[in-house]
């Protein structure tokens, strides 16, 4: 028996499962992207991840769009996208429910292994963001305010801050940056 691959469609910044059945498959699958009534919406890291991984086909006007193709359009909308996935996979692969992180000022929130991270009503401690993730290349050079913005964010939600180190043979190194109060 084969699996049915979703099909997705790209439209402006986002990739788009409009099959009900299909949206909410890929959706409860990982706690991807975001589903509303009518359609499910992924980010384009997403989009990537599961077109990787065969469990989505995205068009785009009406031609069938290969992996390496979305990945290089992907990457002339943002130049950082490389990076940024190359955390993304390692963190799912790791088993680690994620999300984008945009509206955070962050790449990634994080969860523990198991939570259904986007619960409604209170939750308990442990299914609130673990982590929140900003990816960065080894050369990478940046201020204390800049990595202090990064903790303080973090404590402020009371999550984790990690530094995603990515070297060029694109291994993922995490860096934990915590806040102290003297």
């Amino acid at each position: 028996m084969s699996k049915k691959i979703c099909k997705a469609e790209v439209i402006e910044n986002r990739v788009i499962i409009w099959d009900k059945n299909d949206a909410q498959k890929i959706f409860e699958s990982g706690w991807y992207g975001e589903l509303f009534e009518d359609r499910l919406e992924l980010s384009f890291i997403e989009a990537a991840l599961l077109l990787e991984r065969k469990k989505i086909e995205i068009v785009k006007g009406k031609k069938k769009v290969s992996f390496k193709d979305f990945y290089n359009f992907s990457l002339k909308l943002d130049p950082r996208f490389n990076i940024r996935y190359i955390v993304y996979k390692d963190l799912r692969e790791r088993g680690f429910p994620t999300r984008t992180g945009f509206k955070f000022g962050c790449d990634f929130r994080v969860y523990e292994r198991g939570v259904k991270p986007l619960k409604r009503g209170p939750k308990a401690p442990h299914e609130h963001t673990k982590w929140i993730v900003f990816s960065v290349p080894e050369d990478y050079t940046c201020s204390f305010h800049e990595l202090s913005r990064a903790v303080r964010l973090a404590h402020n939600i009371r999550a984790n801050m990690l530094w995603a180190v990515v070297d060029n043979d694109n291994d993922v190194t995490y860096y934990q940056v915590t806040y102290i109060s003297p």
